[in-house]
């Protein structure tokens, strides 16, 4: 089973740009996601998030599903949006499969990643510093968080690091997923 553990905190562009200065090395990825899911919900309605993102040109499909806490099921393929593509990732979560003709595009986002690896005591996480727009229905609004994710090691050492971050850079925790974000904004749910 694949498995994602990130914490997400909102940010503003200056929070952003400080903690980028705190390090060097980083790598920019351009990334365009679709989130899918059918007319009735049914996707959405388990918690589950299936999505097509392109990156840097390359198109890496992923499903999640849930779990406790900061923690998620996630597997993803390199590959093209095909039938075939999303049937091996339902396969892969073992999750009842969705016929490919039934999803349709529900919401999106487009943003500009920088991402580094940090080699910390008991842990490696990735931080993320995520810029663009959540986009859903005919609208979008900014997007601007930091995420903080496990690669290896202890999740407890990774959860006390990131609230040292968000402590020092003054960051608020995001509980939404960006997924959740922006299907809120195509059913017209705003955030202030």
């Amino acid at each position: 089973m694949g498995r994602e553990f990130e914490i997400k905190f909102s940010a503003s562009n200056h929070q952003l740009e400080s903690i980028a200065a705190q390090w060097s090395g980083w790598s920019e990825l351009a990334m365009e996601t679709t989130y899918f899911d059918t007319e009735s919900s049914t996707l959405s309605s388990k918690k589950y998030t299936l999505r097509r993102r392109m990156e840097n040109g390359s198109c890496v499909c992923t499903l999640k599903t849930p779990a406790p806490g900061f923690g998620r099921g996630e597997w993803s393929l390199q590959a093209p949006w095909c039938a075939e593509t999303v049937a091996a990732l339902f396969e892969a979560a073992q999750v009842a499969p969705v016929a490919f003709e039934k999803l349709q595009a529900v919401c999106g986002a487009r943003f500009t990643r920088r991402a580094k690896i940090l080699e910390l005591p008991h842990c490696t996480v990735e931080i993320a510093l995520d810029k663009g727009f959540l986009t859903g229905g005919d609208k979008e609004i900014p997007l601007c968080e930091v995420e903080v994710e496990v690669k290896s090691g202890s999740e407890e050492a990774a959860v006390e690091w990131a609230n040292t971050l968000a402590n020092q850079y003054q960051l608020q925790l995001q509980h939404k997923s960006k997924f959740r974000r922006a299907l809120d904004l195509a059913k017209g749910v705003m955030y202030g």
